[in-house]
């Protein structure tokens, strides 16, 4: 079986890209491309907007702190998973949250919700909650350039447990009121393993704990609200490995792997 190798830097931009043009970089990402990726006029790079499908490009000019980029053909790539894959996680300590998040976009997760749940140890006002949104984002468009991925993976706004159970109970897991797919928590103590399920279409959503696991009254809101507890074999997994654990095996199961 062939792989898809992305050989050339990938560079994501906020705007709007077109064939045959030519874009002075954004000042963070000239910077990446002449101090990270260390490019030079005359070599390629792949851009993206998030809006699937990519443009090869390639270095035009460097005068200062100013890069200008030739915009050549756009391809039409898709390296979505077959899957609608959402990830609703326990928020937990700074390296192991970025870790959940780059390697949930790796597999293929389509959305993120940062959850505050009862044994999360970290707190933030409404400030720091806004910047650390913002740092999760960039965490995700990081992983996208990485991966290969076209489309960056939304990461909502961080929420209580309770405000996001009473979300995900009115209006189903895309906030639209569509049928849930299957819903799915990870609980160390649960009977049920991943084989035992029959999945037959729509989204997959995942309930993971922060550092401590989820609490017997948050797994029991979360079963009144239509997940099922599953477990991840014998051992007890942390926090910035359960989800991804789980994911892998649902790719094997039922998606792309």
């Amino acid at each position: 079986m062939g792989l898809d190798i992305v050989p050339e830097p990938r560079v994501y931009l906020d705007t709007a890209l077109h064939p045959a043009s030519t874009l002075a970089l954004p000042v963070d990402a000239a910077r990446h491309v002449t101090r990270v990726l260390r490019l030079r006029p005359g070599m390629p790079l792949t851009l993206f907007n998030g809006e699937g499908g990519e443009f090869d490009a390639e270095i035009a000019e460097i005068r200062g702190q100013t890069v200008t980029v030739h915009i050549g053909q756009y391809r039409d790539v898709d390296r979505e998973s077959p899957l609608t894959l959402r990830l609703v996680q326990g928020i937990s300590r700074g390296e192991r949250m970025d870790w959940v998040i780059q390697k949930a976009v790796e597999l293929g997760v389509a959305r993120i919700e940062p959850v505050f749940m009862a044994r999360s140890v970290v707190r933030l006002d409404a400030r720091r909650a806004i910047l650390r949104r913002q740092h999760w984002r960039g965490v995700a468009v990081s992983a996208c350039e990485q991966c290969g991925r076209n489309r960056i993976p939304e990461v909502a706004r961080p929420v209580s447990f309770g405000e996001w159970a009473e979300g995900y109970r009115a209006n189903g897991p895309d906030g639209a009121g569509h049928p849930p797919g299957i819903s799915l928590l990870l609980q160390p103590d649960a009977e049920k393993r991943l084989t035992d399920i029959a999945y037959t279409g729509g989204p997959i959503t995942l309930l993971a704990g922060p550092e401590g696991g989820v609490t017997e009254t948050e797994a029991g809101r979360a079963v009144s609200i239509g997940f099922m507890p599953i477990v991840l074999g014998p051992r007890i997994l942390r926090t910035e490995t359960a989800a991804l654990a789980a994911f892998s095996a649902i790719a094997l199961h039922w998606g792309d792997f």
